[in-house]
Order: structure tokens, then sequence, then C-alpha cells
């Protein structure tokens, strides 16, 4: 793909994003944090392998859309989970503290599929991100029961 294409694969991601959010957001209102957590985990899997096996622009267009559809599942929620599960006097510490986890588990994440992408190649790039992802994907069952909450 040519590297002018890449910031338009951005904005197709991000609108899938910003599309997908607030009905991710109300519907897990409705339904429950956790199954929608965990469907996100799975798009990301999907949106990895597919990726890994893009042959042309448009299934690399389609694998940033489901990465959009992913993001636009799980952010939010992410943060609802923490505002649900911190007490209240110490929300602003939890969030930080989550922004904090986050930024470094990101640094990680790009040092790491950085280095496989240079030593590799992209398609075992994204195949690592999918095998993480289902790591993390098969401990939400575990916070799950832990937590109690549905």
């Amino acid at each position: 793909m040519e590297l002018a294409f890449v910031p338009a694969i951005l904005v197709a991601m991000n609108i899938v994003y910003a599309l997908a959010a607030w009905p991710a957001g109300a519907l897990s209102d409705r339904i429950g944090r956790y199954g929608l957590l965990t469907g996100g985990f799975a798009v990301l899997i999907i949106a990895d392998l597919v990726l890994a096996i893009a042959p042309n622009v448009a299934a690399v267009v389609l694998g940033a859309a489901l990465w959009g559809l992913h993001m636009g599942l799980t952010q939010g929620i992410l943060a609802s989970l923490v505002a649900d599960t911190a007490p209240p006097d110490l929300r602003g510490t939890a969030f930080g503290m989550f922004n904090l986890a986050a930024g470094i588990a990101t640094v990680a994440a790009s040092v790491i599929a950085g280095g496989l992408w240079d030593a590799v190649g992209p398609q075992v790039t994204f195949i690592a991100g999918a095998a993480f992802t289902a790591l993390a994907l098969a401990v939400v069952p575990l916070r799950r029961s832990v937590a109690g909450s549905t």
C-alpha cells in the first residue's frame, strides 16, 4: 500500500470509531459492560487477522474499519468500568492510574510491534496482536467472576 493512503485509512478507522461509540455506550447501559467488552476484543482479533492477510487496499480498509469498531465497542466501556468500580472519593485517582497504565501498555505494545514489524514483518505483527488480544479476552471472564458484576 502506498504511504499516501495511510491517512485515509486512519480517517476511515476514526469515522467507524466515532459512529460506533455512542450506540455501544447506550447498549452497554442496557445489556451490561462485560459482554460488549468481550465482543469488542473479538472484533479486534478479527481486525488483526484481516490485516495480517490483507491482499489489497480494500482489505486494509476493512481491517481498519473493524479496528475502529473495536475502539467504539471498548474504549468508553473501559472508562465506565473505572467509574463503576472506583470508590467515589478515589475516582480521579482511579482514572489517572487507568490512563497511566494504558499509556505504559501502549508504549510497550508499540515497541514490541515495531520490533516485530522490523524483524519479521507486518503479518506476524498483526498475528501477535491477535494473540495478545486473545489472552486479554481469556482474562475477561476471570475478572468478571471476581467482580461479581454483569
